[in-house]
């Protein structure tokens, strides 16, 4: 492969994606995105910004000692001790990389830092020397360096590679480019800093205006070589620049974007359902690349066209993406092995005792239902395995009718206790949340529901995912069953649970922050 035509991907999405409102991810999932990320062919895995954190410090340092392929980096400000953090969070990765950041637009430096230009130029090349003590990978990002003098940026740019920097990021931090200028930046980098040659120019791109993608493939015709992305476009605000449609604008249109990545395409559609999944963040039906009508057609003229031959309205194969891969459909009597198998094949890991609670998941799962889908699977797992319960499901049962109070009845099991309560509501969800809340004793504020099929048919999986707040906390809750109501409640546990775990790290974040003196 020719290097000029090499173009390298930067996966944010457990960093910049992880920071959209809500979709807070725990260690034990974030270590199964990088897994899967790694089996997507990304050259490099933002695992996150260890400072803020602990449980973000433990989330990196386990992405760093047990995910093997991509470089493994770790987001830090200009600070000695985000520095030290960071690089104790990956230094056991085999290919670790600190990405240091500092704004550069006047307007950041004056009214959010409050320091000289000249201040923050040096900071600059102080973190990026320190950085450099530690490993031979540095990436430096000026924030918001689409509303920067571009004078200062070459200057920054400059200095910061004589100190070592290995990767200049150009972050469109809040959205504000449009392709033909954003391009045009990127060529005066490459022709205006001297020693540009010595680093890998990259860009991260925001979608504020809807244009992020657009934006990261002119910087690429440009002289980028790393593009920042996400899974599925998620991130901050609007979002950031879309993982897949960045990868396949190349691949369908080569005469346009002559360039090459290492993704593996099959995929795509995987870790796009993964991600959601896991964020609570549901994909828009008509997302470009892996929406679910991204390959469907009602119009006569469209259907008869794609019968005839798909190209007249598909410009993507759908198998292209490991959208329609063929798998096994399982059922009651398929046996212990068969379901591992077909874990396997979809890349899922699991230790004895985690597959002995699958299966029994599994066999009342296929006790309901004829047949058991890949995509069944896929959510009984993520039920099932990221849960770190104080408080599990024993017992449910709600009444409801045009004519009838809804009520339902909840029981609880805490450690070896159980709990029971009845309440009644506006319909046998809120009753049944009432219940829980009075099992609990923690009063939480629904925000968002979601619900979906997992598959098709009536039998079909029901997935709720549910956002709720408590306090200034935002937390998501993901539930399934065949039985909505049940699908309704056990994502309300989630939420309950996840929030509980949330309070009981507060000593251990102060702690940690005190250790790094925030």
């Amino acid at each position: 492969m020719d290097n000029d035509n090499r173009v390298y991907i930067f996966d944010s999405t457990l960093r910049d994606g992880e920071q959209t409102p809500g979709a807070k991810l725990n260690a034990r999932e974030k270590l199964e995105i990088a897994r899967q990320l790694a089996r997507l062919g990304v050259d490099v895995i933002e695992a996150g910004f260890p400072i803020s954190s602990p449980g973000d410090f433990r989330a990196v340092q386990q992405i760093a000692r047990l995910v093997e392929g991509p470089v493994i980096t770790a987001l830090a400000r200009t600070v000695k001790e985000d520095i030290d953090c960071a690089w104790e969070s990956i230094k056991d990765a085999e290919k670790p990389r600190l990405h240091i950041f500092l704004a550069s637009s006047d307007l950041h430096m004056d009214k959010k830092l409050r320091k000289d230009p000249e201040v923050c130029l040096q900071e600059a090349v102080e973190a990026v020397r320190y950085a450099k003590s530690f490993t031979a990978d540095v990436e430096y990002s000026l924030e918001d360096a689409t509303r920067s003098r571009e004078d200062y940026i070459f200057k920054v740019i400059e200095a910061v590679i004589d100190a070592g920097a290995t990767v200049i990021n150009i972050p469109d931090t809040v959205g504000f480019a449009v392709p033909d200028e954003f391009g045009l930046l990127i060529k005066k980098i490459r022709t205006k800093v001297p020693n540009i040659h010595h680093a890998v120019l990259s860009v991260h791109c925001h979608n504020d205006l809807g244009l992020a993608v657009y934006n990261s493939l002119a910087a690429v015709q440009n002289g980028a070589r790393q593009v920042e992305c996400n899974i599925n476009g998620i991130g901050e605000r609007a979002g950031n620049a879309a993982l897949e449609e960045i990868v396949l604008a190349m691949v369908i249109r080569p005469d346009q974007f002559p360039f090459k990545t290492g993704i593996n395409l099959k995929e795509i559609y995987r870790t796009s359902r993964m991600v959601s999944k896991l964020t609570g963040i549901p994909i828009p039906v008509n997302k470009a690349v892996i929406g679910i009508n991204a390959f469907a057609h009602s119009s006569g003229i469209h259907q008869d066209g794609v019968l005839k031959d798909k190209r007249t309205y598909e410009i993507i194969n759908a198998d292209l993406i490991g959208g329609q891969a063929g798998q096994m459909i399982l059922t009651a009597r398929s046996g212990r092995h068969a379901v591992r198998h077909q874990l396997e094949e979809m890349h899922y890991e699991l230790d004895q005792e985690e597959f002995a609670t699958f299966y029994q998941s599994f066999l009342e799962l296929a006790d309901k239902k004829k047949e058991v889908y890949p995509e069944d699977l896929e959510a009984l797992l993520i039920d099932i395995s990221f849960a770190e319960p104080t408080y599990e499901l024993v017992y449910l049962q709600t009444v409801s009718g045009t004519k009838t109070v809804p009520a339902a009845v909840v029981r609880l099991k805490k450690g070896e206790e159980m709990l029971e309560e009845v309440s009644s509501g506006a319909g046998p969800i809120d009753a049944a949340y009432k219940a829980i809340d009075k099992v609990t004793g923690i009063d939480t504020r629904l925000e968002n529901y979601n619900l979906r099929a997992v598959t098709h048919g009536l039998d079909a999986l029901g997935e709720v995912s549910i956002k709720v707040t408590h306090e200034d906390k935002i937390i998501i809750g993901r539930g399934v069953s065949t039985d909505i109501i049940e699908a309704s409640v056990k994502a309300y546990l989630d939420s309950i649970n996840k929030l509980i775990n949330l309070q009981a790290n507060r000593n251990s974040n102060n702690i940690f922050r005190n250790r790094y003196r925030l």
